[in-house]
């Protein structure tokens, strides 16, 4: 199970909407065949396993499958996974975890079994450590990392938007740049290749526009050495939040040969020409208005996030990097609409009361409304402290 969960990582970055899936097939204490999901609409894990065991002169039938999610049961892209394990006259089928999808959770199970095959879920298997605290523990380790594998896949196919993680790179008092804007370097380079890897890892990333006024950011994936980089840098979608459209027709962002993958979100008091040159360059929605009070019946220049989530949601975006200044962090951090964070401290001060916050916004009342974060974890990356948490 160890070696499909590193197989399914292969696949991370390149297979969504798709979930990263890797498979192994072991026949008589011998590993005849490996597959991962390479890419979406491309044959699924168990087919590459399957056709790898074939390739290498191996018959699968009898072996025992083990894959790190429930197969697929329902045409899609591709025929049922669960048929032509079937037809391969798989014995044992061992699954890292379940379908999240209420629809499908559980049903490849029944099929298998109704079939004749062993369908147990990983820690209930006979293979590996069966007794004592440890052998328990290291089956739940794999087991969450099975499901930590489609973290965004799992969020999205069960709520409909996009799982939000909010990173940010800062000194040990929380500042992103000086008074002045300069941010350019806070942390070194390893954490920044780093930050490379969580772009990789998403299917969009979002900034404000002060971040586009500022730095002029190209927001693609850059430095990344992996097979994969190429491709995840074209396929990145980059959306803008700019309420009053002043997104200059000459940032990279509209002007580069990823300008068809931009979408700048405007509110409904945008100006009209600049609403209508920006849209020959680059894709621009208007979201709807939130009205802040109801003495001034004036739609707001607000963009409403929830919407905005819906519609990421709609067009397939499962996983969503945040990369904002400190107002568009706490809109999502304090709106209740982030997932994880994951932020690069440097160990540096930089003090100043105008410096810019990593979080800004109104922040919360009392300590009873603070963001609570869980399964925090700390990881050093040269001199700098790397800290990813979920959002309790």
């Amino acid at each position: 199970m160890r070696q499909a969960v590193g197989l399914a990582r292969r696949g991370c970055g390149t297979t969504s909407p798709n979930p990263a899936v890797g498979a192994v097939l072991m026949k008589g204490g011998k590993l005849i065949g490996r597959g991962w999901h390479r890419r979406a609409g491309g044959p699924h894990a168990e087919i590459e396993a399957l056709r790898d065991a074939q390739k290498h002169g191996h018959n699968p039938r009898g072996a025992t499958l083990f894959v790190t999610l429930e197969p697929c049961c329902t045409q899609g892209c591709t025929p049922p996974c669960t048929d032509a394990i079937v037809a391969a006259g798989i014995k044992h089928v061992v699954v890292g975890t379940v379908d999240p999808n209420p629809k499908h959770s559980g049903r490849a199970f029944k099929i298998l079994r109704r079939a004749g095959i062993i369908v147990t879920r990983w820690g209930e298997a006979a293979d590996g450590p069966r007794s004592g605290s440890r052998g328990r523990s290291h089956h739940q380790t794999l087991a969450d990392e099975c499901t930590r594998l489609n973290e965004a896949f799992n969020h999205w196919i069960v709520h409909h938007t996009p799982f939000v993680t909010v990173k940010a790179a800062m000194t040990l008092d929380g500042k992103i740049a000086t008074a002045s804007g300069e941010s350019k370097w806070i942390t070194g380079e390893a954490a920044r290749a780093c930050g490379m890897e969580l772009r990789q890892g998403a299917d969009a990333i979002l900034v404000g526009i002060n971040t586009i006024l500022a730095d002029n950011p190209s927001l693609t994936v850059r430095s990344v050495q992996s097979p994969k980089s190429k491709v995840q840098s074209q396929r990145l979608r980059r959306i803008i939040l700019d309420s009053m459209a002043r997104t200059p027709l000459t940032a990279k962002v509209t002007g580069d040969k990823c300008a068809a993958l931009t979408t700048i979100v405007v509110s409904k008091r945008a100006p009209k020409n600049r609403v209508a040159a920006l849209s020959k360059r680059v894709n621009v929605w208007v979201a709807p208005a939130i009205r802040l009070s109801t003495l001034d019946p004036r739609p707001s220049t607000r963009i409403d996030l929830h919407w905005l989530m819906r519609k990421l949601g709609a067009e397939n975006v499962t996983g969503l990097l945040v990369e904002g200044g400190g107002e568009v962090n706490a809109s999502f951090l304090l709106g209740g609409l982030a997932r994880r964070v994951t932020f690069f401290y440097a160990p540096k001060i930089l003090g100043g009361r105008d410096a810019h916050k990593a979080v800004a916004g109104e922040g919360a009342r009392s300590l009873a409304e603070v963001i609570q974060l869980c399964d925090v974890e700390w990881k050093r990356i040269g001199p700098d402290l790397l800290l990813t948490a979920r959002v309790k």
